[in-house]
C-alpha cells in the first residue's frame, strides 16, 4: 500500500487525537492528499484535502476542529482532531487524490 495510517484509538468526548499518514510506497510531498472516513454502516466520506501549496479544505462538520498538515521531511501527513464528538467515530483513511488504492485505515472511537 502506498500510505499507512496510524494514531487512532479510544478517546473520550472532548478529547484529541493526531492521525498520521506515512508514505510507504509513495510520497506525500507535492501531491494533493486527502483524508476520508467510514463510520459503521455508512459509506466512506471525504473529510479534508491538503494541497501542495498548503491550502486546506474540510467538510463542514469538522471545520474549526480538525487540522491537516504535512511534514515532507518525514514523508507524513497528519490530521489533528480536537473537541472530538462520538459522531466522528469511524475508520480514517488517507489517499493521494486521483488514486483508487486504500490502506487499512486507523480506527477512531469517541466514547465515554
Amino acid at each position: 500500500v502506498p500510505f499507512v495510517e496510524s494514531g487512532g484509538g479510544l478517546v473520550q468526548p472532548g478529547g484529541s487525537l493526531r492521525l498520521s499518514c506515512a508514505g510507504a510506497g509513495d510520497s506525500v510531498s507535492d501531491e494533493i492528499m486527502t483524508w476520508h472516513r467510514q463510520a459503521p454502516g455508512k459509506a466512506r466520506e471525504w473529510v479534508a484535502t491538503l494541497f501542495p501549496g498548503g491550502a486546506t479544505f474540510y467538510t463542514d462538520s469538522v471545520k474549526g476542529r480538525f487540522t491537516v498538515s504535512r511534514d515532507e521531511g518525514k514523508n507524513t501527513m497528519y490530521l489533528e482532531m480536537n473537541s472530538l464528538k462520538p459522531k466522528v467515530t469511524a475508520v480514517y483513511y488517507c489517499q493521494k487524490h486521483g488514486t483508487t488504492t486504500w490502506g487499512q485505515g486507523t480506527q477512531v472511537t469517541v466514547s465515554s
